[in-house]
């Protein structure tokens, strides 16, 4: 499947509005598009196979950056190269980090290097590696919180309803959001403040637990909150949001429930965990206008769009439609759908 990227801003206009500009096109299975935060000029793209791709903005021009396809396994959907994060230091150490899942079928969480222009593959340093039950619900998001650590979403290791109810399971670095500190020249520290840093009965590099698959995430880079998309099972999709500061050791709620409701298979849906974070936001499973299979997230607007400011904005995989809300004390307020509008 060839693809071709928009944006929903041509962000150089002092009178920018909701639009669409391709960008570059001729990629397979892109599933990752950033930039260094230093960078206005270029664009990093991830193809899932293995490979990340820079392209100058004003021409379009394309760049190899790094090829990984020989120790990326692609034998099932959801595995592959899944996500990219630049460390906040990036313009001095040209640190990058990525996250995919190896032949072995292990979560590799890998270290590289942008060093004059380049990156040597040779170079990898895998920080951390994990195995995966299944060859579904990997996660794959990481990024750097506004603390400086690492995060990293991890979905419960796959097939369906949790079946080793790993989401719970605090000994399982499955089904979590993972904190690490990488600021240590080699490999990673566990940072002291995480909520289990000090537990015999839980990894310490949870954060927080109780996700199905993680797949995108986000901070809000003006308050700090910090956004889930967790893709769903049979009938839900949702969408949660917390304050930075009360993230740390919360609970969202999987296996026991997705969405607000009991999950009743295998008779382990119940009563929610408490304390539980209930979403700001589900939709059913359909092919209506509202309604979607499986969640992407998602962002809260910045930019210089009016219209869009302080918007979280999302989308779903199954469902060609873009959509987007306000949170406004603890509710999903002012749903809007701006498919029509590109």
């Amino acid at each position: 499947m060839t693809t071709f990227f928009s944006f929903l801003a041509i962000l150089s206009s002092s009178h920018a509005d909701i639009g669409v500009k391709k960008i570059a096109e001729g990629f397979q299975r892109p599933v990752w598009v950033g930039a260094p935060k230093v960078s206005t000029k270029q664009l990093w793209v991830m193809e899932q196979h293995g490979a990340v791709t820079a392209i100058k903005l004003d021409s379009g021009d394309k760049k190899l950056m790094l090829d990984i396809h020989d120790r990326v396994s692609r034998e099932g959907n959801e595995e592959g190269m899944l996500g990219l994060a630049f460390a906040p230091d990036f313009q001095r150490s040209g640190r990058f980090y990525i996250n995919y899942t190896d032949k072995e079928h292990f979560t590799c969480i890998s270290r590289f290097v942008l060093k004059n222009g380049k990156v040597d593959a040779a170079q990898e340093e895998v920080i951390l590696r994990y195995k995966q039950d299944f060859q579904n619900h990997n996660g794959g998001w990481l990024d750097f919180g506004p603390d400086g650590m690492l995060y990293i979403g991890n979905g419960d290791g796959g097939a369906a309803n949790d079946p080793k109810q790993r989401a719970q399971d605090m000994e399982s670095l499955l089904g979590k959001i993972l904190r690490l500190d990488v600021s240590p020249a080699k490999g990673y520290a566990i940072p002291q403040d995480n909520p289990f840093a000090k537990s015999k009965k839980a990894k310490p590099e949870i954060w927080s637990c109780g996700l199905r698959n993680p797949w995108r995430c986000s901070f809000d880079r003006a308050t700090g909150d910090f956004w889930i998309a967790d893709v769903g099972q049979n009938h839900w999709e949702e969408i949660n949001v917390i304050p930075f500061r009360d993230a740390a050791g919360a609970n969202f709620g999987w296996r026991l429930r997705e969405g607000e409701v009991a999950t009743p298979a295998g008779g382990v849906g119940g009563e929610k965990p408490s304390p539980c974070v209930d979403p700001i936001y589900v939709y059913r499973h359909g092919s209506g206008p509202t309604e979607g299979f499986s969640v992407t997230g998602g962002f809260v607007y910045r930019g210089p769009i009016k219209s869009l400011q302080g918007r979280y904005i999302f989308a779903d995989y199954q469902n060609p439609r873009i959509w987007s809300f306000v949170a406004k004390k603890g509710k999903a307020t002012d749903f809007q759908d701006h498919t029509d509008a590109l």
